[in-house]
């Protein structure tokens, strides 16, 4: 399960009890640190945690304090930059960063509720954003906490009554969306200046698998692992596929032919093409480069992938999707060890990242400035 509908599901669950719950992000990073802006964590009043801040070394901290609390929210830095630091806290950060964590108790009673965003957000699968106020310096009677959401409609709601700085702040709420990057920034005004962390919120990662035999399984398995959601379809049409994939989140069975009938292919939706089948590969391609999918990873020798591309004549444009021989080179052998070389490659190009060796990058892990994965057939034409 991913670690958003983890955070909805226990507050779902929580929310007919009563108690205290308080949601921990990560408004801002500096350096290199385990997890980045707008990690979250759900606290329990009895210590329950669902999420994670760091390697495991600030949320007990965090959790004391929740007993401070009462309705205002609270900010807490952690710096790990000086190692003296990290080791008289306690903590062992061991990340020579820094992390800013907006801690506030859940009020389920207002508007704009941030359980609620994430909530609709992860229910339609669609992207939304919230704006909330982290810091402000001098005469600017805003108060920490102060929040402009975003739905994914357009829809807006705010409690800040500023209606010029209303429309500055939902400019650039906008523009993350888009982006789908979540970012930090200041405004500066002649009363003041006030800092604003904008949390773009998007449903877990998208895959269509495209086979279901048993080699299939492993990348189901491992996909929603991590909390992707996963869709098996099956050319065959056989209904024991249902059985034998049940954990997957959707289930097609359908011709290749006719696909196009059942499936919406999207920018956020990688694609497996599994199915030992030449002719239904061949239609399945076709069909996914008509599409906007980012991932196009077909399971096969290079002879017979060059075969299918000879009949496809695809474009340059449809060949840098392509992956195939599919997976990073891992050394995989097995169907698990080949479904995880599957997976990471996926991640690899979600995320725009080279897929190198974490040892041999300059660069923090995080840093926006790695190299987007290329596709082996990108130079073809």
């Amino acid at each position: 399960m991913h670690e958003l509908e983890a955070i909805v599901l226990a507050h779902a669950n929580s929310i007919h009890k009563e108690e205290p719950m308080f949601l921990a992000t990560i408004v801002n990073t500096v350096g290199s640190t385990y997890r980045q802006k707008g990690a979250k964590m759900l606290v329990r009043a009895n210590g329950e945690m669902v999420g994670t801040l760091s390697g495991g070394c600030v949320e007990n901290d965090v959790f004391e304090y929740t007993k401070q609390i009462v309705n205002e929210p609270l900010l807490i830095d952690y710096d790990a930059t000086k190692v003296e630091d990290d080791l008289i806290w306690g903590f062992g950060l061991g990340c020579n960063g820094a992390i800013q964590i907006l801690l506030e108790k859940l009020d389920d009673k207002s508007p704009i509720s941030p359980i609620q965003l994430i909530s609709h957000c992860l229910s339609t699968k669609s992207v939304g954003a919230i704006a909330t106020l982290i810091s402000t310096k001098g005469s600017i009677p805003l108060k920490l906490g102060s929040r402009l959401v975003v739905y994914p409609d357009g829809t807006t709601q705010t409690d800040i009554s500023d209606h010029a700085l209303i429309e500055v702040i939902e400019n650039d709420v906008l523009s993350a969306k888009k982006n789908r990057k979540s970012t930090v920034i200041n405004y500066q005004f002649a009363s003041g200046t006030i800092e604003v962390f904008i949390d773009v919120i998007h449903p877990p990662n998208s895959l269509v698998i495209f086979g279901a035999g048993r080699d299939a399984l492993p990348v189901v398995t491992s996909a929603k692992a991590i909390g992707w959601h996963v869709t098996v379809v099956d050319c065959r049409v056989l209904q024991k596929t249902y059985q034998r994939f049940a954990i997957a989140d959707h289930i097609i069975l359908a011709r290749s032919k006719a696909i196009a009938q059942h499936l919406s292919i999207d920018e956020h939706t990688a694609t497996v093409v599994m199915t030992h089948n030449y002719f239904d590969d061949l239609d399945i391609i076709k069909f996914l480069f008509s599409t906007n999918a980012p991932y196009v990873g077909v399971m096969g020798s290079k002879s017979r992938i060059a075969k299918l591309i000879e009949q496809l004549n695809p474009t340059q444009t449809q060949l840098k999707t392509l992956h195939s021989p599919i997976g990073l080179d891992i050394g995989a052998e097995t169907p698990a060890e080949i479904a995880s070389a599957i997976i990471a490659e996926i991640q690899a190009v979600f995320a725009k990242r080279n897929a190198g060796f974490n040892k041999h990058h300059g660069q923090p892990l995080h840093s926006k400035d790695r190299t987007l994965h290329k596709s082996i057939y990108e130079n073809r034409l």
